[in-house]
């Protein structure tokens, strides 16, 4: 239970950011050889990878309109790697647990990166650019606090994480429900402006052009 938790919080986390995941679960791995996170996350070659990708993602994440454009970017991405820690975090049991782990880590982590790319259309309708920053420090701290906490609280953190996923989701009906009024109210107004068709006026008859 406490592996399928942490596999929860972990895809959760994935899906706002993933390459976060990997580097804090790589460094608890390192620093205290965690034996519920694989030995491979804690590897140079991961760290370093980690590392960089958070690094450009961190920039890109804070840019109105290019985070949106590397959400869609990241759609694959992010589920897929909450998947693989999934599996890894299924260590050496069976095939069935790990098929579990895959399965909780990929689909917390792309129902979380919706809620997030949602969120991020949404902001973006903001004129100022100030907005973008502050939810991403927010999504940043976030991650970094759910995930260390789990490393240690794993179903504490993973109540946590069931909370602010259903937050979020609740989050993305109100933001489409918004837009799909603000949409239909347009329409209404584009046909309520809209000129009348041309044609002759009732009761009247064109003339014939006199020969």
């Amino acid at each position: 239970m406490e592996s399928l938790a942490l596999t929860f919080s972990s895809g959760w986390a994935s899906g706002i950011n993933a390459y976060l995941v990997v580097l804090v679960l790589g460094v608890v791995q390192r620093t205290t050889g965690a034996e519920e996170i694989p030995d491979v996350l804690g590897t140079w070659p991961v760290l370093a990878a980690a590392g960089v990708m958070f690094a450009i993602e961190f920039v890109a994440d804070k840019v109105p309109y290019i985070d949106s454009t590397w959400d869609s970017i990241s759609t694959v991405i992010r589920p897929t790697i909450g998947a693989v820690i999934g599996v890894l975090l299924a260590g050496e049991a069976d095939s069935l647990n790990a098929a579990v782990g895959g399965v909780v880590g990929g689909t917390s982590a792309f129902m979380s990166h919706l809620v997030k790319a949602s969120e991020r259309l949404a902001v973006n309708s903001s004129p100022e650019p100030v907005s973008n920053s502050v939810v991403s420090l927010a999504e940043d701290g976030l991650v970094l606090g759910v995930v260390w906490f789990a490393t240690e609280h794993p179903l504490a953190a993973a109540g946590i994480a069931a909370v602010l996923l259903a937050a979020g989701l609740v989050l993305v009906y109100f933001i489409v429900r918004t837009v799909r009024g603000g949409w239909r109210r347009l329409t209404r107004r584009g046909r309520r402006g809209a000129p009348p068709p041309e044609g002759p006026s009732d009761g009247a008859t064109k003339p014939y052009p006199v020969q």
